[in-house]
């Protein structure tokens, strides 16, 4: 039986967002219903509502998000999951079968379960009330009430995770803790210098500090996000203006996604250091540097997707070590919304303004 729901529908760059009263089929198998019940406005969500990135239209958009399972599909390859159980939902679903899934890279999965942003007839659950259909943005679509996912999208975590934590663990979290952990691989006692403080940002700031790098160095615009980075474990805290001070760390995390930052990036690595990009630009956009002092200085430079993440591994263990003490991931929420307060929170975000709304059903 067919579920009512609401969505955040985007029709294409310089059309506003609405929210739409939609139908959601039941889950087939290996695939669960979710009820959502928060998702982070993530400036992954704003490059597409500008135009940034190309994307499909009539999709529900988010990708961060937590939900509760509602329903399993039949003979669906459910990994253990059981209605009522909290599931950070992954925007990448490995599919467990690709070369890079082979390789034990799913972050690089080269079809995920519920990929194509569920747009194809035979994947489509989501319809308008005339019956066409609507897709759910990197398989997940978390700015919808409910939604139909993948089996293996949806990581059982700890019920007593917050769900506005939950949600975030879903994308900046896990992106920024992974970038430390799984990317550069930093090492105790290694020194470490963040360039921006976002919810990836100020995220890489707390992994970091969890791994033991000394010492730390955040760089920002922003005076109050300098602040929380400190409150995060930052030791040293710089204004951008001042960034060339941090010259010569053992890790740079780039972690904005700005041209002139990369390129910052890889000025500050001192010689034998590593340059991990984890911010998203605009498509399209070229970054330089000066290859010959790159390969004379023995410099690396590695991107990062999705924190180089088994979801599967990571989401729990960043629940647990969150639920312990030893991530403060409070720090990451500005506000808590409703649905309807989306555009206004992407104005926020443009104006550079806090770290992560967090809509909460």
């Amino acid at each position: 039986m067919a579920v009512s729901t609401r969505g955040l529908v985007f029709s294409g760059a310089g059309h506003p967002l609405a929210i739409e009263n939609l139908e959601l089929d039941d889950p087939q198998a290996g695939e669960v219903l979710v009820r959502m019940v928060a998702s982070g406005v993530c400036h992954s969500d704003l490059h597409v509502v500008d135009g940034e990135w190309e994307r499909p239209t009539n999709v529900v958009l988010g990708h961060e998000g937590a939900a509760v399972v509602g329903a399993l599909g039949p003979d669906s390859l459910n990994d253990g999951l059981s209605e009522g159980d909290l599931v950070v939902l992954a925007w990448t679903a490995p599919c467990r079968s690709c070369t890079a899934c082979g390789r034990d890279e799913p972050w690089l999965c080269s079809a995920p379960d519920g990929s194509g942003h569920r747009l194809r007839e035979e994947d489509a659950r989501l319809r308008r009330t005339d019956g066409s259909p609507i897709g759910a943005y990197s398989g997940i679509g978390t700015f919808g009430e409910h939604q139909v996912v993948a089996a293996s999208a949806a990581i059982k975590v700890d019920p007593r995770t917050p769900p506005a934590i939950a949600a975030l663990i879903g994308c900046a979290v896990t992106t920024g803790i992974g970038a430390v952990r799984n990317t550069a691989g930093v090492k105790v006692g290694e020194s470490v210098v963040v360039i921006g403080l976002g919810g990836v940002g100020l995220s890489a700031v707390m992994g970091a500090a969890a791994a033991g790098a000394n010492p730390i160095t955040a760089i920002d615009t922003s005076s109050a996000k300098l602040e929380l980075a400190r409150q995060a474990g930052a030791h040293r805290t710089l204004l951008a203006d001042d960034a060339d001070q941090a010259t010569g760390a053992d890790h740079i995390l780039e972690c904005i996604g700005l041209v002139e930052t990369v390129e910052l990036a890889i000025e500050l690595a001192r010689p034998g250091g590593t340059v991990t990009l984890v911010g998203m630009t605009p498509q399209g956009q070229w970054a330089s540097f000066d290859v010959y002092r790159l390969v004379e200085d023995g410099k690396q430079i590695r991107g990062s997707n999705y924190g180089s993440a088994v979801p599967a591994r990571d989401f729990p263990m960043i629940a647990t070590e969150y639920l312990e003490g030893r991530l403060p991931l409070d720090l990451l929420i500005t506000e808590r919304i409703g649905l309807d307060h989306v555009d206004e929170a992407f104005e926020a975000m443009r104006r550079g303004d806090g770290v992560r709304r967090v809509v909460v059903y």
